[in-house]
Parts: C-alpha cells; structure tokens; sequence
C-alpha cells in the first residue's frame, strides 16, 4: 500500500532545532518562576524614581489635588484675600505649571519606554510560544496520521486474512457436502 501524500508535514532540521531552544527556554522560565514576581534584572534608582512619578502623576489623588491647588491659588488671587503674588493672567501659575510639565514628560516617557520594552519582550516571548504551539500541533499531526496509516494497514491484514478463511471454508464445505441427488 502506498504512503499518502501528506508527508510533506515532516519536521524540518531548522524547526526541530527551534523546538530545542524553546523547549530549553521553557524550562528556564519554568526555574525562573520560584522567585515569582520578582524582575530579573533589578530596576536601577532612576527607574524606580520613573515608575513612582509616572504612577503618582497618573492618580486620580494628584489630579484632585492638583486642581484643589489651582483653585485656591486663583481663588486668593482674584479676591486679594491675600496680597496679590500673581494677579489675572496668572503668569507665575503659568511658569509653575510649565515647569512641573517640563520636568514630568521626561519621567512618563522613561517609564512608558521601560513598559514598552517589557511589552516587546513579552510580545517575542507570546510568538516563540506560538511557534512552539506549531511545531507540537504538526508533531501531533504526523503521529495521528501514522497511526491512522498503521490502523488501515492492520485492518486491511485482517480483511484479507478473514477473507482467505471464508474462502477456504466455504471450498472445505463444497467439498465436505455430498451433491443434492434429484429426486426420481
């Protein structure tokens, strides 16, 4: 019987060799993962002082408590409650506010590049999983596909084999019965 034509499922040498290495960095990752929860590679203090900045900045507690702050400021100075610092247009809020901006963007930015490098390094990590999850599905392909070949090659055995005993037993019983005699 001839093999089927979807032999063309077969592993190649460069795709076996990927599986290694993600079958190795599995395990890696899988010793990796008793000291869960903790980065691999530990921030530095100017990371550290991003993330805290980027996070307080990013709060519904620094917004409330911006804005409370700002309307105070323009409150007292609109009344003149308290001697005029910074009257109507409000250029030393203005300085203020630029300058808490000007030193706030370069801490958001580092703290969304290090989220993003971690996204991109979670990202490779998803599509070398898939990648695996390939490989292992065409494995699986190929096993079901051989035994699939070994169950019909069986199964045809029998059927011949069966079909070789019907035929000797049914020429013993042609030859083991006497001919009908016709009556007379």
């Amino acid at each position: 019987m001839e093999k089927p034509e979807h032999r063309n499922l077969e592993i190649h040498e460069h795709e076996q060799r990927l599986l290694a290495e993600l079958r190795a960095a599995r395990g890696e990752l899988r010793r990796g993962q008793e000291g869960k929860g903790k980065p691999r590679h530990p921030l530095t203090v100017g990371q550290k002082i991003a993330d805290q900045v980027a996070a307080g900045m990013g709060s519904w507690p620094f917004i409330i408590i911006q804005s409370g702050l700002l309307m105070i400021w323009i409150i007292l100075n609109v009344t003149a409650y308290v001697k005029r610092w910074d009257p109507y247009p409000f250029i030393l809020l203005n300085l203020a506010l630029s300058f808490q901006a000007a030193y706030a963007a370069p801490f958001i930015m580092m703290a969304q590049n290090r989220q993003q490098d971690i996204d991109r390094k979670e990202a490779e990590s998803d599509h070398q999983i898939n990648i695996k999850a390939e490989l292992e599905i065409e494995l699986l392909h190929q096993k079901i596909d051989e035994l699939r070949e070994k169950e019909v090659l069986s199964l045809t055995q029998a059927i011949r084999e069966l079909t070789e005993l019907i035929n000797k037993s049914g020429a013993k019983r042609a030859t083991a019965a006497p001919a009908p005699v016709a009556p007379e």
